[in-house]
């Protein structure tokens, strides 16, 4: 007696960040007091998603440096500047996923390389998938939110000026949130 073999479910899906619903914040200290945030509006980047083995999921994006807005023009020309980004030399940010570990349904651990200069660490981002739908174009989409912290000098991004009162102008941690949103890709 053969056995007939059964169909093999796909479980892999790719997922294309969809740049008008995803958002990459930095949150700084400002003075060591004030609370400043900025965001950079040109984000692309895939997501793959293993359902039967999140482990073997993964994430690759891309920042475009030069479109940072912080809500303040000459404060976001300084960051383009050479003092921070130097957005002529190093014009992108990109993130490229080593490890995902799970916790849980909806939360995962990712740790990947992070590119600021062309100095790349390896960074963990506390996950959580926030929903699944489609959108009014009828395009199956999934959501995310993540966040971590970083110490901008580790990127080379040491300008900083000494206050008076004591401490610096610019913290040297940095918080990154991130809200994405992924349109699912036909296989």
């Amino acid at each position: 007696m053969t056995q007939q073999s059964q169909p093999q479910t796909q479980t892999t899906t790719v997922w294309k960040l969809d740049p008008n619903h995803t958002l990459v914040e930095f949150v700084a200290k400002h003075m060591m007091i004030t609370t400043v945030r900025g965001r950079f509006g040109g984000v692309q980047g895939t997501i793959v998603l293993d359902e039967a083995n999140p482990a073997n999921s993964s994430v690759e994006v891309e920042i475009d440096v030069s479109t940072i807005n912080s809500g303040v023009e000459y404060r976001d020309n300084h960051l383009k500047s050479a003092d921070f980004f130097e957005v002529e030399k190093f014009p992108k940010i990109t993130f490229k996923s080593t490890r995902v570990e799970p916790e849980g349904s909806d939360r995962a651990k990712v740790t990947g390389n992070l590119t600021i200069r062309d100095v790349t660490r390896e960074v963990t981002l506390d996950t959580e998938l926030t929903g699944r739908g489609k959108n009014p174009m009828g395009q199956e989409v999934v959501a995310f939110e993540a966040r971590t912290t970083i110490n901008r000098k580790d990127f080379g991004l040491n300008w900083n000026v000494a206050l008076e009162t004591g401490g610096f102008l610019v913290n040297d941690n940095i918080k990154i949130e991130i809200a994405a949103e992924g349109i699912k890709q036909d296989s």
